[in-house]
């Protein structure tokens, strides 16, 4: 199958070399959308073996994914797998994550922190994914038990059947609600995200998570 791994980075310069590497050697491609970095995010991932499409302005990473996603639909890539920049999520377990789509089960693989591990949690953070499990589950039926987990795999029929609006982080919310309304076979599978100084300060707040409640209500 024709794979290719998606890396929104904004002013990643510290982890991207590193993040891209390791996809790399996991043997898979790499497309990063650099948001409208002003450090060299650009240059080290293009060193670093990746391909890069570049925003001239921060548009945000629902926006950032957008683009990937556009860019793997029309050079016809099967499978489309969502990744972080910050190295929170392990590149090893990506061949994991795409197996069910290769075994033909479903159209969309969740990668899962509570069925997995969340090595390394802030207490606010969990707090947060709880209560916003609560609220999605209420709000799209789904039996998931994590959100804005960005560890996922698609098939590229799947993304092409949904619509996204969103640029910044409310797009990880609506993702869901778009699997629910266009009602695509998903599955979850245990993944690990670690929590480090450096993920943490790029975390979103409780403020943040507010913003993104916003955002849904006032765009839909």
């Amino acid at each position: 199958m024709k794979i290719i791994v998606i890396i929104p980075a904004r002013n990643e310069s510290a982890k991207i070399g590193k993040v891209i590497k390791e996809v790399k050697n996991a043997g898979f491609e790499v497309l990063v959308i650099n948001d409208g970095s002003n450090d060299n995010t650009s240059e080290l991932a293009k060193q670093a073996g990746a391909r890069v499409i570049s925003h001239p302005i921060n548009r945000g990473q629902g926006a950032a994914l957008k683009t990937g996603i556009e860019y793997a639909i029309k050079n016809d890539y099967e499978v489309i797998v969502f990744f972080d920049a910050d190295g929170q999520m392990k590149a090893e377990e990506i061949s994991a994550l795409i197996s069910p789509l290769e075994n033909g089960g479903c159209d969309v693989v969740l990668g899962s922190r509570f069925l997995g591990r969340a090595e390394n949690i802030p207490l606010q953070k969990l707090l947060t994914l709880k209560l916003a499990l609560v609220f999605t589950r209420l709000a799209t039926g789904l039996k998931i038990t994590d959100v804005h987990n960005g560890f996922q795999a698609w098939k590229r029929e799947a993304l092409e059947k949904i619509h996204l609006i969103q640029d910044r982080q409310a797009y990880a919310s609506e993702i869901l609600h778009e699997i629910a309304a266009k009602k695509l076979k998903y599955i979850e599978i245990p993944v690990t995200i670690t929590y480090t100084d450096y993920s943490k300060k790029k975390g979103q707040s409780i403020l943040n998570a507010f913003n993104i409640l916003w955002d849904l209500i006032i765009k839909k």
